[in-house]
């Protein structure tokens, strides 16, 4: 060993990252292991690295005793006192080992010991810095596409983007730049795991932080989301000061504030719903853009949305998306009736105290008729005139 040995280990910190102390304490137990392996006992050695020289030095330990029954863990008193006059029984003297042909065996134990101590090291350094990226979002390049997934290389790790995280209508290519979000990280035996989707909810929430102060200092709150990717988005905002109006924030002028995030979600059409404690106008709202006559909760807890004949397939939309996203994104049941279809006493109703109330007792304080028309982002985008109360 030597200097050279110095400089390698600066080379490893600065090239991988893997400090010093953990290569010498990886090679120290290597050394250690094979004098085990070739003396057969290693328990009184004791491996040293020199600082200086960029030497390991092996010793062993010896104990001062009257009679000596193994030389290699035992000293004579008057062997000792040959060394110092002034040892005693029970001292304990350290003698540098220089066993013949040892090098090489040591050399070929600590390889094995110093790669695998390298390795782990390495991996355990790779998920400490990607395990920060967990639900944040991060850009790659892609590197392969192939029928199952989209290969994305995040710098020092690979990323799968699969079929069900893709949004539908997005086609990718080689070389091409994406930004994906973090849904977990995991450090297993083969090296860290990232995984990644571009639709998760969650995406979408970090994009408006990002995108909108209001959001990223928490004086306009997402309070939830649910999307089907690349069509269709309802989030569910609350404004925190008075002063600032959750919805013309977070669309800004003419959607100027909210066109980025659906360019990059491959157009995905969004309606920002006004938050409301009271149920019955947090789904009103929620089914928007279809005019809702009347909302009712019943008594097991779910929504009742009662809409004229012409507003029914709007408040079901396209294969059922309308409602089964406001159910998502209110956390509740939602059925949809037609007012010439819907007959009050075929439901329990819950009153204002909670207590369930007969359907004949219902009164019309129940009834949602007027609720605060929701803005829909898609006709913002597409039109090109807003009017001031729109925004």
């Amino acid at each position: 060993m030597s200097k050279e040995m110095l400089n390698a280990f600066a080379m490893l910190e600065e090239q991988k990252g893997i400090k010093s102390e953990i290569v010498i304490e990886a090679i120290e137990q290597a050394i250690t292991a094979a004098y085990k392996r070739q003396y057969g006992q290693a328990q009184n050695v004791k491996v040293i690295f020199d600082e200086k020289k960029g030497n390991f030095n092996v010793y062993s330990t010896r104990e001062v005793v009257d009679e000596v029954f193994d030389s290699r863990l035992e000293i004579s008193l008057e062997d000792a006192h040959e060394l110092n006059p002034h040892y005693e029984i029970g001292d304990k003297i350290m003698f540098e080992e220089k066993p013949k042909d040892f090098a090489r065996t040591a050399a070929g134990a600590a390889k094995q010991v110093i790669m695998q101590k390298m390795r782990e090291e390495e991996r355990t350094i790779i998920y400490n810095e990607y395990s920060r990226y967990k639900d944040e979002i991060i850009q790659g390049t892609v590197e392969k596409v192939d029928a199952r997934a989209v290969y994305v290389n995040l710098g020092r790790v690979d990323a799968l983007l699969t079929k069900k995280d893709q949004i539908p209508q997005e086609n990718f290519h080689v070389g091409d730049r994406v930004k994906v979000y973090v849904t977990d990280v995991v450090l297993t035996p083969k090296g860290t795991r990232v995984f990644i989707s571009r639709t998760a909810p969650d995406m979408l929430k970090r994009m408006f932080e990002k995108e909108i102060p209001e959001v990223f200092d928490g004086t306009v709150e997402i309070k939830s989301i649910a999307r089907d990717a690349g069509d269709r988005a309802k989030v569910i905002v609350q404004s925190h000061d008075e002063n600032v109006d959750a919805i013309g924030t977070m669309v800004g002028a003419k959607g100027s504030r909210i066109q980025g995030i659906i360019r990059e979600l491959a157009g995905e059409k969004m309606d920002i719903i006004e938050w409301s404690e009271d149920k019955a106008t947090l789904v009103a709202n929620a089914l928007k853009p279809a005019r809702i006559e009347q909302v009712l909760i019943t008594a097991d807890g779910s929504s009742l949305a009662v809409v004229a004949r012409d507003q029914l397939s709007l408040a079901i939309g396209k294969r059922g998306q309308n409602v089964r996203l406001a159910a998502h994104v209110t956390n509740s049941k939602i059925d949809i009736k037609a007012a010439d279809e819907f007959n009050l006493d075929d439901y329990e109703f819950v009153g204002e105290d909670g207590e369930e109330i007969p359907t004949t007792e219902v009164d019309e304080t129940l009834v949602v008729e007027e609720v605060d028309e929701t803005l829909v982002v898609e006709e913002v985008v597409e039109t090109p005139e807003v009017s001031e109360s729109e925004e």
